[in-house]
């Protein structure tokens, strides 16, 4: 089978990757290497997966639609799993007209790809930031969605589409709703590479909103054998499904547990207007499919991604 995989540079994107050549696919990486954060490490990411014969990359941006014609005529793919975004809700705050660029009118061209090429399965990434302030937790995939924010609203946008698309085209569309994904390889804006760096440099560690604020952290090892699940899988209707560890974590918890075994200098300020107070997903429907898998202890790969942080000379730690 040869799958497509957009935004193959990216943290999710790679890591699955380099899950699903663990099997017997051929695997085609595409990104255009968006500075949003270090392309440096993007390219070490390509180059690691670039050791597998069975991976091919090719610099492409999804939204220009002459290359991606003659990328998908010539390349007869038979999945497509998009994970190419721009990623980043604060981010979103300050350059809304690209989230519309990539997330939205992107995400279209590569359905367009699927109807022209006759291509039935596209799983793509949406996130659980569609769910906006609700309460009602743990979140399940029926709630009513409460985007507050750009970012938010192209991924519901998404599933609308995809919607939409999975009756229209018949095309089998499943929606993945990231929560808030760790481990090796990760991206360095994220809060545990802040936590990491801020004691191995002796600097200050800024934790938002007092640390009062939880997540459903959900390690990468097990998002991407779930993904790895679900190829396999067809569903009768588009389906959505909540990627997340269901066992929310406060974080000033996490930053208290560290600073036990580590130095690091924490100064506590207000939260960010971007931000939620909490996000807590339930995984009842994947278990329902069968599809669940041992979620990790978070402790435990909490503490193993930051000893392989400091192994790696990936990061500048």
């Amino acid at each position: 089978m040869k799958i497509l995989i957009t935004g193959a540079a990216g943290f999710i994107g790679f890591s699955l990757a380099n899950q699903l050549l663990k099997r017997k696919y051929k695997i085609y990486g595409i990104d255009n290497f968006d500075d949003y954060y270090s392309i440096s490490l993007k390219k070490k990411r390509v180059n690691f997966l670039k050791k597998n014969k069975r991976f091919s990359f090719i610099k492409l941006d999804i939204n220009n639609k002459k290359k991606l014609n003659t990328f998908f005529k010539n390349k007869k793919i038979d999945m497509i799993i998009n994970l190419a975004a721009q990623a980043g809700v604060r981010y979103s705050l300050e350059n809304p007209t690209k989230y519309i660029d990539v997330n939205i009118l992107g995400f279209l061209n590569l359905v367009e790809q699927a109807k022209i090429n006759n291509i039935k399965k596209f799983i793509y990434a949406s996130s659980s930031s569609v769910y906006g302030e609700s309460t009602n937790f743990p979140l399940k995939e029926n709630e009513q969605l409460n985007p507050k924010n750009i970012y938010a609203v192209s991924k519901k946008l998404n599933e609308e589409i995809a919607e939409m698309h999975q009756k229209i085209d018949k095309i089998n569309f499943i929606g993945l709703r990231f929560f808030t994904v760790f481990g090796e390889w990760g991206r360095p804006d994220m809060f545990m590479l802040k936590l990491f760096k801020a004691h191995t440099t002796k600097g200050m560690f800024y934790l938002n909103n007092y640390g009062n604020h939880e997540r459903d952290f959900t390690y990468i090892g097990d998002v991407v054998k779930t993904v790895d699940k679900l190829i396999k899988r067809k569903f009768k209707r588009h389906e959505v499904f909540n990627i997340c560890s269901n066992k929310p974590i406060n974080i000033y918890d996490v930053v208290k547990n560290f600073k036990k075994n580590y130095k690091v200098k924490v100064k506590l300020i207000e939260m960010h207007k971007a931000d939620l107070m909490k996000t807590h997903g339930s995984n009842k429907k994947l278990k329902k499919h069968r599809l669940g898998i041992n979620y990790s202890n978070f402790y435990e790969k909490f503490y193993q991604t930051f000893e392989w942080y400091k192994k790696n000379k990936i990061y500048k730690l």
